[in-house]
């Protein structure tokens, strides 16, 4: 059996080259719209040792690991003073999340996490569980981030453990260190995905929901929806649109909603969404794009058909298999675009793009024509363009 120095330094050895690895591009999973990476850029084996293990050996003496760590996803992405921070959506051995920060030079590898997790201050109502936090970098001086906050429901039977209720938590800081936690947003229907959008619209703040009838139960809500609130605190939902709304037999038949905040290009608003639809093997969770009005984010310019993005190889294997989620993106100064996506629940990755090849794909890819006899037309017409083009020669 190894000593405890011994396992000490081996593990200490497996941390660092796993961090230190250096990524590439993975040529066999290309579309033209991004690069996907060989390697997660976080996954659970990423948390600092200290996160999860006693090294006194005096009170650990066969170094075992105490606080396990089950899982690393979902991050809201922002670049701040040259560098690009994930705050990730943690999730221990106890199944509960927590967030914490981690950060890279390059946003393709070399992610450390901070010494500490973010300990989120608390309502008068304590949060059981809090993740998925989208990141926005607003106008009025703040960086938000708006989570979902769950507790159990207070209505269910006490033979019922797992019933519970959602709602949009919000928290401000002005450099990802001092968290102010404000009042959780007011709503008539239970919130799970709200992101705020980065600029003042009519002079209120402006937010993209998903309203629900239940924690898991779409109901006669759902679509991604659109609310002007006068302030982050005390936030309230008075009056609610649906922007963009479920439809039967597509990608987003069952739920769909925003991913991170808008990007804002100079012809409009690039959003990218999750779309979620029921199978035989359970819920498939993938990713697709609109684009909205500059001035008016909440008029739809652009849905391009069907997702850019699905859960391919080993991303489809996990705590919750066949789903891709995305709630982070970066769009730098030189138009590279960065989005860092989870697959299955368990690891984040990253894919990269650029601001022409994203706005090629939304203006010029057709929308779903939502039957298969028209979808078979738009094919036709692909397909007679380019035997016309090539002369009736094919590849």
């Amino acid at each position: 059996m190894a000593s405890y120095q011994e396992r000490l330094n081996k593990l200490i050895l497996q941390h660092k080259t796993l961090v230190e690895r250096k990524n590439s591009i993975d040529d066999k999973w290309q579309n033209g719209v991004f690069e996907r990476y060989r390697n997660p850029v976080l996954t659970r084996n990423h948390t600092p040792l200290f996160w999860r293990y006693d090294l006194n050996p005096q009170t650990n003496p066969y170094l075992l690991e105490r606080l396990g760590i089950n899982a690393v996803f979902n991050p809201g992405a922002i670049e701040l003073d040259g560098k690009i921070h994930l705050v990730c959506r943690v999730e221990g051995s106890d199944r509960k999340s927590f967030f914490a920060i981690a950060e890279s030079d390059n946003g393709i590898d070399n992610f450390h996490f901070l010494d500490r997790p973010i300990l989120m201050p608390q309502t008068q109502e304590s949060d059981v569980n809090v993740y998925d936090m989208r990141l926005t970098k607003h106008e009025d001086g703040w960086i938000y981030g708006l989570f979902c906050t769950e507790r159990k429901d207070p209505t269910a039977p006490p033979s019922d453990t797992s019933s519970a209720v959602a709602a949009c938590g919000i928290a401000r800081t002005r450099d990802l260190k001092k968290w102010e936690r404000l009042a959780d947003l007011k709503s008539n229907s239970q919130q799970r995905n709200v992101v705020l959008h980065p600029e003042f619209i009519d002079g209120k703040y402006a937010l993209y929901t998903r309203p629900q009838d239940g924690f898991i139960d779409t109901g006669f809500g759902g679509g991604i929806g659109w609310s002007l609130v006068e302030s982050m605190e005390n936030a309230q939902i008075e009056a609610e649109e649906i922007i963009h709304s479920r439809h039967y037999h597509t990608i987003y038949e069952v739920k769909n909603g925003q991913g991170p905040a808008p990007l804002k290009t100079p012809e409009g608003w690039l959003h990218i969404a999750h779309g979620v639809r029921g199978t035989a093997a359970g819920l498939r969770y993938v990713l697709y794009a609109f684009f909205t009005d500059l001035k008016k984010p909440n008029r739809v310019l652009y849905t391009p058909g069907g997702y850019f993005m699905a859960p391919i190889g080993s991303e489809r294997v996990g705590d919750v298999s066949n789903v891709l989620f995305c709630n982070g993106a970066v769009l730098r100064d030189n138009g590279q675009i960065f989005i860092y996506y989870a697959s299955s629940d368990t690891r984040i990755h990253v894919a990269t793009t650029d601001l022409e090849r994203m706005l090629d794909y939304v203006k010029n890819t057709p929308p779903d024509p939502l039957r298969s006899f028209d979808c078979v037309g738009q094919r036709f017409e692909l397909i007679e363009s380019n035997l016309a083009f090539l002369g009736e020669r094919s590849l």
